[in-house]
This record gives structure tokens, sequence and C-alpha cells, in this order.
């Protein structure tokens, strides 16, 4: 039906949960299985004491909308994250919002405070 993968990376205010991947079979889309999976992720990172970031493309996507309505901010637009050039998935570059997701250790949602300006792929830490 679905799956979702994360990882937890960083140190000290930067250590973080991170979505991988997270799929969910068109026939079982619309039934809120999305959320439960992420829903998951967000426990464990929890358990770590980490808030949560995922990546997702920043054309409109039904993606982008779910991401928000469970509390993910556009944190910083990333230019040409997803390269033409290394993958036949995408005919050309582009851009992703890093979006994320405060969590108990961070009560004043510092993570989530949006950058003005874009960055490029090695920028990102």
């Amino acid at each position: 039906m679905g799956y979702v993968m994360g990882k937890s990376e960083g140190y000290n205010e930067k250590w973080h949960g991170h979505v991988t991947a997270l799929s969910v079979a068109p026939e079982f889309r619309r039934l809120g299985l999305a959320g439960k999976l992420m829903a998951g992720l967000e426990d464990v990172s929890e358990k770590k004491r980490a808030y949560l970031s995922i990546c997702s493309f920043a054309s409109p996507t039904t993606w982008l909308s779910l991401y928000k309505k469970l509390g993910y901010t556009v944190y910083r637009r990333v230019l040409e994250y997803y390269s033409g050039n290394s993958s036949p998935m995408f005919e050309q570059d582009e851009d992703a919002f890093d979006m994320r997701k405060s969590l108990s250790r961070d009560p004043e949602r510092k993570s989530m405070i949006p950058l003005e300006k874009p960055v490029r792929p090695e920028d990102v830490d």
C-alpha cells in the first residue's frame, strides 16, 4: 500500500530526522495512509529529540499540499536540487523546497524560520 523511509542525522541543534522517501500506491491514496506513515516517522524523531525535514519538488504537486497539511513549512528553496544530468527521471534540473516541522525539542520553532534567499545543493547541511 505504501511506505516511508527516513533517517536521523546532524549534530547538536542541527540533529534532525529526514524523510528520504514517502510513497503510496495510487489505489490507496486519499485514505489518510500518507499521514499515518508520516506520524510514525514523527514519533521516532520525537524519541530522538529532533525536528523533521523533507525535500519536495518546488513545482506544484499534491505532495506539497499534503506536507503543508501535516504541519510542514517551506524553510528554503534549493536551486537545481534534482539534477536532470544525473537521472533519467528528470529531463531538466528542478528546484526543491526544504520543508520542516518542529517537534518538542524546538518549542520556539527556530528550525522552521524560513530563509529569505534560495541556496544551492552544496550549501545544504
